[in-house]
């Protein structure tokens, strides 16, 4: 689903208003073609708005939304709909590329909400399924609830969060890995091997994690930031290709760290 076009996409997390907007018009700008929102975050409008500004043609575009996070209100099949209704009013597109199931609560939910999304699949308005935050176990129960591929899993990854068991369940099977938090919101910068890889190629710490995690097969991430410059320098993770060298440097890190751990969460 993603190619080098789109596996360094850009999350727009807290991007509101005309500065966000602008930003991510920017990031259109810069080159990325996978843009990130859900309707939790509240700037479906924005990212629109950034589209509709934007010189770049639609089919060169991958937009992906998400719906039914758990702090939303309780799950009904009306309730999906409505919410993937409104995200294409919003995002003024008649056809979302990647709708994702933000983060399940309980298996309820995803019985729930993974058939509407299925429904939306079947008539184009969404092209791709996607699941975010989905254990191995919750994949495993998705796959038996609907007929059609599991496009994505975006969950946390990074040098500090390598997800080894989950990409191994995912190798030979339909489903990428889309990482969010992809630098550990700032932790990867005092890692040892990140900043002895950055030197050796004169590069940021920041885009060597990102092209730590592209170097993965089947893994794509989605970078956040609010800093046009900063922006522009994760971009740079495409053009770099990091040595096997490299990349087992990176890998050897001995330490687990996850930004996004809610006290009920069973990994």
């Amino acid at each position: 689903m993603f190619d080098s076009e789109t596996e360094l996409g850009f999350g727009t997390y807290s991007l509101v208003g005309d500065e966000g907007s602008a930003v991510i018009e920017t990031a259109l700008e810069t080159g990325y073609r996978h843009i990130d929102t859900a309707r939790l975050y509240g700037n479906e409008s924005e990212v629109g708005d950034a589209i509709a500004a934007s010189d770049v043609d639609r089919d060169d575009l991958f937009v992906a939304t998400k719906v039914a996070h758990f702090e939303e209100p309780e799950k009904t099949p009306e309730y999906v709909r409505t919410a993937i209704d409104e995200s294409l009013e919003r995002l003024g597109l008649d056809r979302i590329d990647l709708v994702y199931h933000h983060w399940p609560r309980n298996q309820e939910e995803i019985e729930t909400v993974l058939p509407v999304l299925e429904e939306y699949v079947e008539t184009g308005a969404v092209a791709n399924l996607g699941v975010s935050n989905y254990t191995v176990d919750d994949l495993s129960l998705a796959r038996d609830l609907v007929d059609i591929s599991i496009a994505a899993n975006q969950v946390e990854m990074h040098p500090l969060l390598q997800q080894t068991k989950l990409r191994e369940h995912l190798r030979d099977t339909e489903t990428q890995l889309v990482a969010y938090s992809p630098l550990a919101q700032g932790e990867v910068f005092d890692q040892d091997a990140v900043l002895a890889v950055a030197e050796k190629h004169d590069i940021s710490p920041a885009v060597v994690s990102l092209a730590w995690l592209l170097s993965k097969d089947g893994v794509a991430a989605i970078p956040r930031t609010s800093s046009v410059d900063h922006l522009r320098d994760n971009y740079r993770a495409k053009a770099l290709e990091l040595n096997p060298e490299d990349v087992k440097r990176i890998d050897a890190i001995d330490r687990t760290h996850r930004c996004e751990d809610p006290s009920w969460m069973s990994w």
